[in-house]
């Protein structure tokens, strides 16, 4: 699991800057958790306690499942994350005990539904 932070601030600059630290290009699962992150950044409101977000997302919007998506979920619970946002492959079959979870096939659904999470 990875901590995101994501800040976004208007400029009245020609040209902002874009920075990113500590990012793995080989690490697409994470995708998902980052883009919510700067869209909760966008918002200026915090994303949930407790939450937690895997996933890769494609060029179209599309979220696409993560490898090792069931250990991922089972993990978070044991770790007291209480809602999760995932791609929709990666739902589990049976409920995980004290996880929420929202199985999205697009990135306007996650946001969406983290929307509703408060």
């Amino acid at each position: 699991l990875v901590e995101i932070q994501a800040l976004v601030a208007p400029t009245s600059l020609g040209t902002p800057r874009r920075a990113v630290v500590g990012w793995e290009s080989s690490r697409l699962a994470m995708v998902l958790a980052v883009l919510l992150a700067i869209q909760s950044s966008l918002r200026g409101r915090a994303l949930p306690r407790g939450f937690v977000a895997f996933g890769e997302v494609g060029l179209a919007g599309e979220v696409r499942p993560a490898p090792r998506g069931q250990e991922r979920l089972k993990e978070a619970a044991k770790l007291g994350f209480g809602v999760a946002v995932v791609p929709q492959a990666n739902a589990p079959k049976k409920p995980i005990a004290g996880l929420a979870i929202h199985a999205v096939r697009r990135i306007d659904e996650a946001i969406a539904a983290v929307r509703e999470l408060g």
